[in-house]
């Protein structure tokens, strides 16, 4: 048979103290805790007055007897012991017959009123930063339902405490007033760390959401913490800088393109000696992938064509190839457009700034034409920035790394103009380490055939046109100083074009260098009447052109090949002045 516990054995195993009484203060119950309280030991105490062992406890206990009522919280300090006593009266029919009162060590309260002194603390300052921080923080049960937000999700959001609190948040996606309902939903489904962007319909923020699973000792979620961080102005800046990164790709996709078009247009010829070393020295350079490169010559001799040749043999050949002529841009603003600026850096800036030509060179080229021109106080800038290879826009604060090749050309003598001081000497040295000087084009006469021809093949194709020209003629253009260099012969070429009547273009080009060349061949007009115009001089000259053939060839075919024309022209031009080759 099952035995059952009694109240005795019940009352033993309470963590309280307890001791009962009859109406004359007799003991008639004491339990394990009350001895331990009041140090009484495994004596006898039932059936003994209250008031000879406990005198304290028993004055209190036969008050209560006495007045019918309960003596609740009072403190009992002295030699028998600290504690809290709570007294209540026991009754049957109304009547009195004992009382019993309840015991609690007062360290026991001390303890518990210390702990909860802690919690109190840690909840104040708890609900201190959930108020006060700047992220909005939402706080919801393991149902999804919100427990709490703070007023920074209040003000993100656009909504009330007392509207959300207490209710699921699938009930609130209805209404469109809670916005990471799904993501609290899938943090309790999937009891992970979950963040997501999320756009507020109320206020048309943009909010970074993450919420993060509380988890039991059984690993059940008892809760989710759901963070928002307002990155409105951060998205704003992301698109802004997205629009830059855009208009700086723009930038360069236009450069990069108008510079290849120029490329595949111009091609560098290099029949004579000289050239072909400045070519040498410029296709060691660029596969060497050296920087700070100077052009040297003279205005036409065809040093932005040279600088791009290096490019379109470095391996930056698929990069932005950026060129400036410093002389062509008003002083007041070359340092804007080669370094850039900042939004309100001066009058008249962009609102939203401009990367400057360094940076649009970044990974690519940038040739510097007619540095010589260049103001000292930009002068001292690139200077700096060939040092350290660092670009701060105007009005800016934090400077940018740029890897570029830099090429420079003039058509000036730059240690005259240091010595003068109207170039920095610091940068003069900087740049004279590595020069390619091109010669200009009446030192290397053997050019100008394949410049002609080649400007004439050029022009032909592009306005669709089927124009020649004589040999003799280019022969007579060797006899022309070109002070404009090949730059001068282009035009003259583009102007024959244009401007000739019939298919050939021989009286143009002659029309353009008559007056010169009539100085430098006086000696085939003297005593001779029968000169007098321009078509008189072609055969002056086509007759001194055979008679120079004469001499180095020893058949007419050689001198075909040589004149670049077909033997039986040869044969005609040699009956019709009456030269023999024997």
């Amino acid at each position: 048979m099952m035995t059952r516990p009694g109240y005795r054995q019940i009352l033993n195993c309470s963590n309280h103290g307890i001791i009962a009484t009859d109406r004359n203060g007799i003991i008639v119950f004491i339990n394990r805790v009350a001895r331990e309280i009041f140090k009484l030991g495994q004596k006898r105490s039932k059936g003994e007055n209250i008031i000879d062992i406990l005198p304290l406890t028993g004055a209190l206990m036969l008050k209560s007897i006495s007045t019918a009522k309960a003596q609740i919280g009072h403190q009992v300090s002295g030699e028998e012991a600290n504690f809290i006593a709570n007294i209540n009266v026991i009754k049957n029919d109304r009547k009195v017959i004992g009382a019993v009162c309840n015991l609690l060590a007062l360290e026991a309260f001390e303890t518990v009123a210390r702990k909860l002194d802690f919690f109190n603390v840690l909840d104040r300052k708890f609900r201190t930063l959930f108020e006060v921080s700047s992220d909005g923080m939402w706080i919801c049960d393991s149902q999804g339902r919100v427990v709490d937000i703070n007023r920074a999700t209040e003000k993100m959001g656009g909504i009330k405490r007392e509207n959300v609190i207490g209710k699921k948040v699938s009930q609130l996606i209805k209404k469109e007033a809670l916005y990471n309902c799904y993501l609290t939903d899938e943090v309790i489904r999937t009891k992970r760390p979950l963040s997501q962007l999320q756009k507020i319909k109320n206020t048309q923020k943009t909010v970074l959401c993450t919420g993060i699973p509380v988890l039991d000792k059984d690993g059940n979620v008892s809760a989710v913490v759901i963070n928002e961080r307002d990155i409105t102005q951060l998205h704003a800046i992301q698109k802004q800088l997205e629009e830059v990164r855009q208009e700086k790709k723009r930038y360069q996709d236009e450069l990069t393109e108008l510079n290849l078009k120029e490329l595949d247009a111009g091609k560098f010829v290099a029949e004579s000696e000289s050239i072909r070393q400045v070519m040498t020295t410029a296709l060691k350079f660029s596969r060497i992938g050296v920087s700070d490169i100077l052009l040297l010559g003279e205005s036409g001799t065809g040093k932005g064509l040279l600088a791009r040749f290096i490019h379109k043999n470095s391996t930056r050949r698929e990069k932005a190839f950026v060129q400036i002529n410093c002389a062509a841009i008003p002083e007041s603003i070359l340092e804007a457009e080669l370094f850039g600026y900042e939004k309100g850096a001066f009058t008249g800036a962009r609102e939203s700034g401009k990367p400057g030509l360094l940076e649009l060179s970044h990974e690519g080229t940038l040739f510097l034409d007619e540095i010589g021109e260049m103001p000292l106080t930009v002068q001292a800038k690139l200077l700096k920035y060939l040092d350290d290879h660092e670009v701060m826009r105007l009005g800016g604060t934090v400077a940018k790394k740029i890897d570029c090749v830099m090429i420079a050309a003039t058509n000036q003598n730059l240690e005259k103009l240091s010595k003068e001081g109207r170039f920095r000497s610091d940068l003069f040295y900087r740049l004279h380490s590595l020069v390619i000087e091109i010669p200009p084009l009446r030192d290397r006469p053997e050019d100008i055939f394949a410049l002609a021809s080649l400007f004439l093949e050029h022009f032909n194709r592009k306005y669709e046109m089927e124009k020649k020209i004589n040999p003799l003629t280019l022969a007579l253009l060797q006899s022309y100083p070109f002070q404009g260099n090949v730059r001068e012969l282009r035009n003259i070429i583009r102007k024959a074009v244009f401007l000739s009547d019939g298919d050939l273009i021989d009286n143009m080009v002659i029309g353009s260098i008559g007056k010169e060349v009539l100085d430098d061949w006086s000696s085939l007009t003297a005593g001779n009447k029968q000169i007098s115009n321009l078509s008189d001089l072609m055969s002056a000259f086509e007759k001194e052109i055979l008679k120079n053939a004469l001499k180095r060839c020893s058949s007419t075919r050689e001198m075909a090949a040589y004149l670049n024309v077909s033997q039986p022209t040869v044969v005609r031009k040699l009956k019709k002045y009456g030269l023999s080759t024997r």
